[in-house]
């Protein structure tokens, strides 16, 4: 039997890409979600085992790994895509914002690391082929980000993580992180907001999730990369 690929936070824009992307492969999904968009009915009539999932405590982050545990013996990856775009003008309360965004973006993927690494670990020795974790985290780690100080330094938390998990899991789990610019608009962002944006790269253009997809197919098919972060910016560190 395949094993699933669990993918955090999937029940709306990247994430639920990538989930429609690899269920219509035929390869067996996991996901994670908050809140159940309309999205979630049609992936699990597509077949995807979606999950709720409450990462804001440690106990939630415990009842998602018992439930896991209970539906699947191993996972071809897990691809850590839950996130939080909050910032200090949104939310006054600035020791709960840090502890918020260090909590879905560090601490959970940090948690959910180390006790599901028995599964992914049951995937290598079944085929034979290292079995793989994938972080994204944002643009922003390279740079900073003074209106989103606690979520910049949340992400490059994790994307720190990123070296220190692949080596220790080596050379059975490959651990590699993407860092996307803009990838897609939200439905509310106006047009002087959009052409501000896109200029902001060299490329111009607004790339659409596949440029995710494609950057974890990348990862998922190699034997060699591991503890990188992959750019995936449009040029926009040369602006």
């Amino acid at each position: 039997m395949t094993s699933p690929i669990l993918i955090t936070g999937a029940g709306q824009r990247i994430g639920l890409a990538i989930a429609q992307y690899y269920i219509a492969q035929g390869q067996p999904v996991i996901i994670t979600y908050r809140t159940r968009h309309k999205a979630v009915d049609l992936l699990e009539q597509q077949g995807v085992t979606c999950i709720h999932s409450d990462f804001s405590t440690d106990e939630g982050t415990d009842s998602f790994t018992n439930t896991l545990f209970k539906l699947t013996s191993s996972l071809r990856a897990i691809i850590h895509n839950a996130s939080s775009w909050d910032c200090e003008k949104n939310n006054p309360n600035h020791a709960d914002l840090f502890d918020n965004m260090m909590r879905i973006h560090a601490k959970t993927p940090y948690l959910i690391n180390l006790m599901c690494a028995d599964l992914l670990l049951n995937y290598q020795k079944n085929e034979q082929a290292p079995a793989d974790i994938i972080h994204l985290t944002d643009y922003v780690v390279e740079t900073g980000s003074p209106k989103h100080i606690a979520y910049a330094a949340s992400k490059a938390a994790l994307e720190n993580m990123t070296k220190s998990f692949s080596a220790k899991y080596a050379p059975y789990i490959k651990v590699n992180s993407i860092a996307p610019s803009l990838i897609i608009f939200n439905e509310h962002d106006d047009e002087q907001y959009r052409i501000k944006t896109l200029k902001k790269s060299l490329m111009g253009i607004e790339p659409g999730c596949q440029e995710i997809i494609n950057s974890i197919d990348l990862l998922l098919h190699s034997q060699y990369i591991t503890g990188r972060a992959l750019p995936v910016d449009g040029g926009r560190h040369l602006k």
